[in-house]
């Protein structure tokens, strides 16, 4: 598809591909055609009439509000949408998918995904969809639940030539059979030709998961055209570095994050995720290739042509957050193409694009071992020496809060009963310190790479975690832990905690007292289908579903005699002997952060020299400021967007603004309020001459309340 720039230059769609453009002229549109602005990731758009001297004019013009925001307050929305031809296209809280004409926000058309089956209801999150054209064969291409769907882009109605009736069910093509798991999406594909690349989510617990296999669909008819093994199966590269049957029996290693496509070189990359289960991994020894690596594959055929792997045998959750940017750095007076990965630990590795070979030094350092039964720790883990980590790296008793004296003696003195201070301590039943937390350092809003000036910009969150393990089925004097107790601790204690009092800044809810506010039926069907962040637990036989749901309830039946005296179907994997008590942050007393501030930064990172430019605060705890104390950061969700104009557009923050940086100092230059916390990527964009700047504020995140709006913001009329 070609489009025209403000110099007559062109842009096509499906490469991703933009030239620079002079001052707009009444006539011209200028697309933000997928998720993170191009094929390389980039973040960036070379628009610039929203430049630093005209952004605190900046004002409101259009807001889109979806109207499916749950009451709860546990919905959100982390869309970064796509703009094409002057149309929006975005998802809702309930992963509705529709069109807006991008000048006004005037609804085009609405397609829901559950309507069919509406008494499921949505669960999981959507950061985006993908536009493919070809003539007039124009198509969206989305992921809910655990389907893939392809509607046409100028109806939204489904495609029926495309898988069944225009949708394709992500548990099929993985190789074994699992139907009962949870197989789904978050992250949009990315096009390469008439090819939709594509990851996945699958459960990261100490229940089964499926396998993270990638897979290439056929834009048209939704086939399987190619698969690569991130789990490999015998004869394939990296079989040797898991157990021998694991390929039929261990799951994860997935890309759930995105995607970038080099169209010139046809390659694609990915980043991949940890092995399931996140934090055990005695079932699973080895350093376990394909998990955590950055992926080079032939986009044609799935083909390896390199890997990195930048976790071996993960223990802590360190998925790589976000696609890799692809990048053009220069080196001794020469430009290299580069894949650049952030990381959850805050790093940055610095990849050449054809081999993987880093462009910095990275050493591989010993770190201690593990301490958990059937555990075997890699001794090494690769850290990069350049650039310098754009997070903190260990959470010492010099680093413990001072907003007050109460809080530090509060915070010391829990920090002395766990085990901190060094990077890559393992999970342990005494609770070991994640730091930055399971949601970074880098996260996945992704970061936004500069190529006129070869700075890398990205958001950091600087929180500790605790993470402590228990046993799923301890011993008891009346003998073994009881069945409806044991499903608790392996499939739901993780993310309601195991005292079921559920963390209400994951957007966890109290089971506490559930007999009271629902019916036995409503938490059955709740384990049968999922609904928000919670997958399904199809795989549960009915009685195994009937003891969970009465111990839930206080209720002491038959069917909660111990396992070994109780046959069940298909029982739950039973090689894993650990979960742990949920994802726990570790705040002080008042509900802050445990570490001293800054909480939340935004970075410039010089990808040529290896070094950071400048770090901002980013975010602020108003409560905090009338204490007198100075701006803290606050944690962040959602990336940055830079411009030619010379800005840096960010929401994220917990305060619920949104944000234009200089990029060159990293100066404030305007902030506004949105109508809930702008957890995701923004987008800009020009219709007829003007550029936009849009953002999603669906909130739901960190405690804050639920939105449904998405608002834009352009440059008053002259």
């Amino acid at each position: 598809m070609l489009r025209l720039w403000p110099t007559g230059g062109l842009t096509i769609v499906g490469l991703g591909i933009l030239f620079l453009n002079a001052q707009p002229n009444q006539n011209v549109s200028v697309d933000w055609p997928m998720h993170g602005g191009d094929a390389e990731g980039s973040h960036y758009s070379r628009l610039n009439q929203i430049n630093t001297k005209n952004v605190p004019k900046l004002e409101l013009v259009w807001t889109y509000h979806t109207r499916d925001k749950r009451n709860d307050n546990r919905s959100q929305i982390q869309c970064n949408p796509i703009i094409i031809e002057g149309i929006l296209y975005g998802t809702s809280p309930q992963l509705k998918v529709f069109a807006l004409n991008a000048a006004t926000g005037q609804n085009l058309w609405t397609f829901d995904p559950f309507a069919a089956g509406a008494d499921k209801g949505a669960f999981g999150v959507n950061r985006g969809v993908v536009y493919w054209r070809n003539g007039s064969d124009q198509r969206i291409l989305f992921t809910a639940g655990q389907s893939l769907f392809a509607l046409d882009a100028k109806t939204g109605k489904l495609m029926p030539e495309f898988g069944n009736k225009g949708a394709v069910d992500l548990r099929e093509g993985l190789g074994r059979d699992v139907k009962k798991l949870f197989v789904g999406s978050r992250t949009p594909g990315a096009i390469y030709r008439d090819l939709l690349i594509l990851g996945s989510v699958v459960s990261e617990g100490p229940g089964p998961a499926a396998p993270g296999h990638i897979r290439a669909y056929d834009v048209r008819t939704g086939k399987i055209r190619w698969i690569f093994h991130t789990i490999p199966h015998p004869g394939e590269f990296g079989y040797d570095t898991w157990p021998s049957d694991a390929w039929k029996r261990r799951g994860g290693a997935n890309a759930w994050s995105g995607i970038t496509v080099d169209e010139r070189r046809k390659l694609v990359f990915l980043p991949t995720g940890s092995a399931s289960f996140d934090f055990w991994g005695g079932n699973r020894k080895g350093a376990n290739l394909f998990a955590n690596c950055v992926l080079a594959l032939k986009a044609d055929t799935g083909e390896r042509v390199w890997h990195y792997q930048v976790v071996h045998h993960d223990l802590w959750d360190r998925d790589l957050p976000a696609a890799p940017n692809l990048v053009t750095v220069t080196r001794n007076g020469r430009q290299i193409d580069a894949v650049a990965q952030i990381t959850k630990s805050g790093h940055v590795f610095v990849l050449d694009r054809e081999t993987g070979t880093p462009l910095f030094p990275v050493e591989e350092r010993s770190v201690p071992a593990s301490d958990l039964k059937g555990e075997s720790t890699w001794p090494t883990q690769p850290l990069p020496l350049k650039p310098p980590p754009f997070s903190r790296q260990a959470f010492t008793e010099e680093e413990a809060t001072t907003l007050s004296l109460e809080a530090r003696a509060y915070v010391l003195e829990r920090l002395r009963r766990v085990r901190t201070g060094q990077p890559f301590i393992p999970p342990s039943a005494a609770g070991t310190i994640v730091f930055p937390g399971f949601d970074g350092g880098g996260e996945w809003g992704g970061a936004a790479f500069d190529l006129t000036s070869g700075l890398l910009y990205v958001n950091g969150n600087e929180m500790p975690w605790i993470l402590t393990m228990i046993e799923i089925s301890p011993e008891r004097k009346s003998g073994q832990t009881p069945l409806g107790q044991k499903l608790y601790n392996q499939l739901c204690a993780a993310c309601h905690g195991a005292d079921r009092e559920g963390d209400p800044q994951q957007v966890y809810p109290n089971l506490t007292g559930i007999d009271k506010r629902m019916s036995k039926q409503q938490v059955t069907k709740l384990i049968e289908g999922g609904k928000g962040v919670m997958p399904s637990f199809g795989f549960l036989s009915s009685a195994e579903k009937e003891v969970l749901v009465n111990l839930l309830f206080g209720l002491v039946t038959p069917e909660d005699a111990p396992p070994a005296k109780k046959a069940t179907r298909e029982k739950v994997e039973a090689d894993v002997p650990y979960t742990h008590t949920g994802y726990n942050r570790f705040f002080d007393p008042e509900g802050y952060p445990a570490v001293k501030p800054p909480w939340g930064t935004l970075n410039a990172i010089n990808l040529n020299e290896g070094t950071i430019e400048w770090r901002a605060v980013l975010g602020e705890i108003p409560e905090l400021t009338r204490r007198g104390i100075p701006p803290t950061g606050t944690e962040n969700y959602g990336g940055p967007v830079v411009t030619a104009g010379g800005l840096l557009f960010i929401g994220a923050t917990k305060d619920a603004k949104f944000r234009a940086f200089d990029k060159k100092t990293g100066s404030l230059l305007w902030e506004t309020t949105l109508p809930a916390g702008g957890y995701a990527t923004p987008a800009t964009y020009m219709v007829n001459g003007k550029q936009f700047v849009v953002i999603a504020a669906g909130g739901g995140k960190m405690g804050t309340p639920s939105g449904d709006a998405y608002v834009a913001f352009a440059l008053p009329e002259r």
